[in-house]
């Protein structure tokens, strides 16, 4: 009922403003207003259907939308656990991989350690066997020589030459292949000895014997020298080909560790956006219902206040058009005396013009001009009110043109502030990613340099186990090589004081002197002699013995000096591994200090690059939000800024036209007063 109180007043308003502005007119007022809420009466209609049309539409979505969401979250639900068994198994994977290719680096480095041990003592056999052979061969034809020479009947003329002190060197080397007695008789013959000439046909047979030992030896160095040639072969070839599987496996399985963890990223955006989706389809599907049940609401009301207009509409219509209030509209709605005519025509005439003028700037869609042309519409209008009116909302069209200029240049200083922004957080990234490349790129050159440290520093103790465990044995060697040179040259000298005694009793005195200098024993007690001196053949026996007794002393000088040199180059070799370990040492502990220094930083630039790739996506966010803040004013702050000075312009206008209505209202007062 009250709709139909306010729809009729200003119906009636309008009839009245109708009238009395077209009161020269021959058209009926009441028609025209009967004709607008029949068109209104359509409208609501139009209306009605249109969105009753969309309703259905809503609901259908409802209904089907509902079913949709469902499948949706029961196959969300359905594949996030097997995503993230996915994952896990990927992720066993890597890790199982990384262990194997740990094991596979540690086999191919053993591998070429191997290799690199077994080239240098092939090396070192290859030289020993290349000097053995030279010496072997110059000894050879050094003997061969010597006895062709011997056979002709030349040893005179053989004794002079290189070859002979080439055989005789070889024959007093310790390794000869000579007997000791062979070696004192060849000893003589290549000395030129005067007192000793044995028979050639002695010289030669020793001199053959030694010419098919070295033969010997030389055939077996060179058949030992072949076997190891074969047996390196056979090793170098089974080691390449390992580490060329090891180096192929490596390779194979570094490329599925990286295309695993690419997949365990890619799994894991997935997982994360299958939960969203899931939650967001729970949230979205949980809204649904609200929604839907919240739009059958309003389609309720909307439908209950559209019968309410229709029904008061239909109500206005058949009171305008019942007779009676024809009749009666026919009686008052001329109204005025034919005096005032002109008066009243020229102030509805401005007012007409104000209204235009109002109604044109409108359609920039104020609120506030609808107020205007709404008191303009009015049959009894306060044109001062009005006027006050439009400078008031002039005064704001100037402010909101004012707030949108500081409005722009706010958006333009933030849109500057944030692209520079994310431009700095861009490049931090990629300077974060550089970084890390490196850091890793350092780690696993330096875990590389550590294993190399560690494997030097094993080799280099294994080495100085076995150079230690060499001088003693050395040591020993002398050690027992001295005493037993010692007790043989005691023994050779108290023969030789033996035979001094019987044959010549001076020296033996003077023996025994230097004996008892020496702390020897006593001379053994005096034997009775049965038998006759043989002094010549004892001056040859006495004279071997010297000659042994030569030996040995030789042999035990050379012994020392190669124990003092061999004490010297172990001492000498245990400072300098013991420098190189200790330097080796503080440069695995400076790597390894570096190597975890280093992964700290890759750790700490990994959070930053995370927390700046954070802080770059919330300035993402913000830029995009100052998109939708400011993209509509920026677009249209020319049509709005022209909008709104034609707009004054129009209100300047109509204030103008105002101004002159106010005159004629109060001429209008005072013909009225008259």
């Amino acid at each position: 009922m009250a709709a139909f109180k306010t729809i009729l007043f200003a119906c009636l308003l309008v009839g009245s403003a109708a009238s009395s502005d077209a009161a020269t007119s021959a058209a009926n007022p009441i028609r025209k207003v009967v004709n607008m809420l029949q068109a209104m009466e359509k409208k609501v209609t139009a209306e009605g259907e249109k969105e009753q049309k969309l309703f259905d539409a809503f609901m259908c979505y409802c209904k089907n939308g509902d079913e949709a969401l469902a499948k949706s979250i029961q196959e969300a639900d359905a594949k996030a656990p097997q995503v993230s068994s996915d994952i896990e198994e990927a992720e066993a994977q890597v890790k199982q991989l990384k262990e194997d290719l740990k094991s596979h680096q540690t086999d191919r480095a053993a591998a070429k350690s191997a290799m690199a041990e077994a080239t240098a003592l092939r090396a070192k056999e290859a030289g020993e066997f290349a000097a053995t052979k030279a010496e072997l061969d110059a000894n050879i034809a050094a003997t061969t020589k010597a006895t062709a020479a011997i056979e002709k009947g030349m040893s005179g003329s053989f004794l002079q030459t290189a070859e002979a002190q080439v055989l005789k060197k070889s024959v007093l080397a310790q390794n000869s292949v000579v007997g000791d007695f062979d070696r004192e008789t060849l000893t003589s013959f290549l000395s030129g000895s005067t007192d000793y000439a044995p028979a050639s046909g002695q010289i030669t047979g020793i001199l053959k014997q030694m010419i098919d030992t070295m033969n010997s030896d030389l055939a077996a160095a060179t058949s030992t020298e072949n076997t190891s040639i074969a047996s390196f072969d056979g090793l170098i070839a089974a080691k390449t080909k390992e580490v060329n599987a090891l180096t192929a496996s490596i390779e194979e399985k570094m490329v599925r560790v990286g295309e695993l963890q690419v997949n365990v990223v890619e799994m894991k955006e997935d997982l994360d956006d299958t939960q969203k989706s899931l939650l967001e389809d729970k949230k979205f599907l949980g809204d649904l219902d609200k929604n839907c049940a919240l739009k059958q609401k309003e389609n309720e009301e909307n439908q209950k206040m559209r019968s309410e207009e229709l029904v008061a509409l239909a109500d206005t219509i058949k009171i305008l058009n019942d007779d009676d209030a024809l009749e009666l509209f026919k009686k008052t709605l001329p109204g005025a005396s034919a005096s005032f005519v002109q008066l009243e025509t020229g102030a509805a005439s401005q007012r007409l013009q104000a209204l235009a003028i109002v109604r044109a700037a409108r359609r920039s869609g104020a609120p506030e001009l609808n107020f205007l042309a709404l008191a303009l519409q009015g049959k009894k209008v306060n044109f001062s009110k009005v006027i006050t009116m439009i400078d008031t909302m002039v005064a704001t069209l100037k402010t909101e043109q004012q707030d949108d200029i500081d409005k722009k240049e706010y958006c333009e200083m933030q849109f500057d502030l944030a692209d520079d922004k994310k431009k700095g957080l861009e490049r931090s990234v990629s300077n974060l990613e550089k970084a890390i490349a490196k850091e890793k790129e350092g780690v696993a050159t330096l875990a590389d340099e550590i294993a190399a440290l560690e494997a030097g520093i094993a080799a280099l103790d294994k080495s100085v186990a076995e150079a230690t465990e060499q001088r003693k044995e050395e040591n020993a060697e002398y050690t027992s090589l001295m005493a037993s040179d010692a007790a043989a040259k005691e023994i050779l000298g108290f023969a030789k004081n033996r035979l001094n005694k019987f044959y010549n009793p001076k020296l033996a005195k003077l023996m025994q002197v230097s004996a008892h200098n020496e702390a020897a024993p006593g001379p053994p007690p005096a034997t009775a002699a049965a038998f006759s001196k043989k002094s010549e053949e004892s001056g040859g026996v006495i004279a071997m013995i010297d000659l042994m007794i030569g030996d040995l002393t030789k042999e035990m000088t050379i012994a020392e000096t190669e124990e003092k040199n061999g004490q010297e180059d172990y001492e000498k070799a245990m400072t300098d591994s013991a420098e190189k370990r200790a330097a080796d040492t503080k440069s695995l502990a400076d790597k390894s200090k570096a190597k975890a220094q280093m992964n700290a930083d890759q750790e700490a630039h990994t959070e930053e690059k995370a927390a700046t790739t954070k802080t770059l996506m919330a300035t993402l966010e913000h830029i995009q939000s100052l998109h939708a803040e400011c993209d509509w004013l920026i677009q249209y702050f020319e049509v709005r800024k022209e909008a709104r000075a034609g707009e004054i312009e129009s209100l300047k206008t109509a204030k103008s036209v105002l101004s002159g209505m106010s005159l004629l209202q109060t001429s209008s007062r005072n013909l009225r007063g008259m």
